[in-house]
């Protein structure tokens, strides 16, 4: 009997073409795994086309909720942004996806999981940490890095090699931006993104919304509700999480909310330029942090910042399985027990615009902070704070002018 190799199947030419490779090179059975976490109608077609390109079976597993409760709210929680702009679209459907391939090698007593990853991206790092941290003893093949046996270069190659197999596929050799699609966001690459001195082609590019131009002249107003950090409603709507995303992304894409234009930097050393759409996500998060500006303390905000960054870390570099991953998300799942309350925002142009924001455990206290002085206030209390709050200050200042005294009567 053959052995069995796991590919994680998209449907694009790089990994209908890997089908036959895999036959090929090492006699496998190959076992396709299409991870739907929300490509839409990228999905469309593909047990034909697995099955004209020699795989044995195909799987398409629906994880959209799996990925919404499990992978997107920790990162929303957090407010774990990379470099301050990248939401974490891929980053965060890796190990939702490298789970679910292992989880399909056990059912099938595959011996290896293939994907199509390049040898200079993030995503070939984020897959193997994945397989490796939950299946070590699986064997990972990455075709692209093996150039020793793939002697594919370019996408005129990969369709010559089916064209020989007898696979007559719809794949040309146009040129189109790179995308990767899910849920939460999708990314766009290459074309005249690959030179930072150009303007992104916003008409040609964007697929899940308008940019702010061209998103509507009047306001929009959303109301959304949370209960323990998870969004529960919008426009008093209950909905699933999966759901409510995608009616953010509605709303966001409409309005022209959530598109970055980023150079990042890569795990491997490289930067790259993407222009990323996350209305939807862009949405989630600013509601979020605008409901935890009400209930958190200084401290723990403070700190939270510092765990959401070093989350995001965490996310972009593929380290999800990992105890430290385990110990910020706890910190984080601790702090949002009271972050429950009601968020209104209004949608133009690109902006969310605060529109009133409620919680039972708000501690924002009217009396404390108007100018009215209220009875838990005592104006000459501050007399005393700024003194000794001061007083490293004044130690320091009084320091400085005995030396420079002294100095002097040299």
């Amino acid at each position: 009997m053959k052995e069995k190799v796991i590919l994680a199947y998209s449907g694009g030419l790089d990994t209908t073409a890997i089908i036959p490779w895999l036959k090929e090179t090492f006699d496998y059975d190959v076992v396709c795994c299409c991870i739907d976490c929300g490509q839409g109608n990228e999905l469309d077609g593909l047990e034909e086309r697995a099955k004209l390109s020699g795989a044995t079976k195909l799987y398409i597993e629906d994880i959209n909720d799996d990925f919404a409760e499990n992978y997107i709210m920790p990162c929303v929680q957090a407010g774990a942004v990379y470099e301050n702009k990248y939401l974490l679209g891929t980053s965060m459907a890796r190990p939702a996806i490298a789970k679910r391939l292992v989880e399909i090698a056990r059912k099938e007593g595959a011996t290896a999981i293939c994907h199509g990853a390049t040898g200079k991206g993030n995503d070939q790092i984020r897959f193997e940490l994945g397989i490796k941290a939950l299946a070590p003893d699986i064997k990972i093949i990455a075709p692209w890095r093996m150039t020793d046996v793939w002697k594919m270069q370019s996408r005129e190659d990969e369709i010559e090699y089916c064209k020989q197999h007898g696979i007559d596929l719809p794949f040309d050799h146009s040129h189109s931006y790179s995308r990767d699609r899910n849920l939460w966001h999708i990314s766009h690459e290459g074309l005249e993104l690959e030179d930072p001195a150009n303007a992104p082609n916003y008409d040609h590019m964007l697929v899940l919304g308008v940019t702010p131009e061209k998103a509507p002249d009047e306001p929009e107003l959303v109301t959304m509700t949370f209960e323990k950090g998870v969004p529960t409603s919008i426009n008093g709507q209950k909905m699933k999480v999966a759901d409510i995303i995608r009616e953010l992304n509605r709303l966001g894409g409409k309005h022209g909310v959530g598109i970055v234009d980023i150079v990042e930097n890569r795990v491997v050393g490289m930067k790259s330029r993407g222009v990323y759409e996350t209305p939807g996500g862009t949405i989630l998060m600013e509601a979020h942090a605008q409901l935890e500006e009400l209930v958190l303390d200084r401290a723990t905000m403070e700190t939270k910042k510092d765990m959401g960054n070093k989350l995001a870390q965490i996310v972009y570099e593929g380290k999800w399985f990992t105890p430290l991953y385990d110990a910020v998300r706890a910190f984080v799942t601790s702090t949002q027990e009271y972050v429950t309350g009601e968020v209104k925002f209004r949608l133009y142009k690109g902006n969310i615009i605060k529109a009133g924001t409620t919680s039972p455990y708000s501690l924002y206290s009217e009396s404390l902070a108007s100018f009215t002085t209220g009875d838990q206030y005592d104006h000459h209390d501050a007399s005393g704070f700024i003194t000794l709050f001061g007083l490293p200050l004044k130690v320091r200042a009084q320091m400085l002018a005995a030396v420079k005294e002294q100095e002097a009567a040299k």
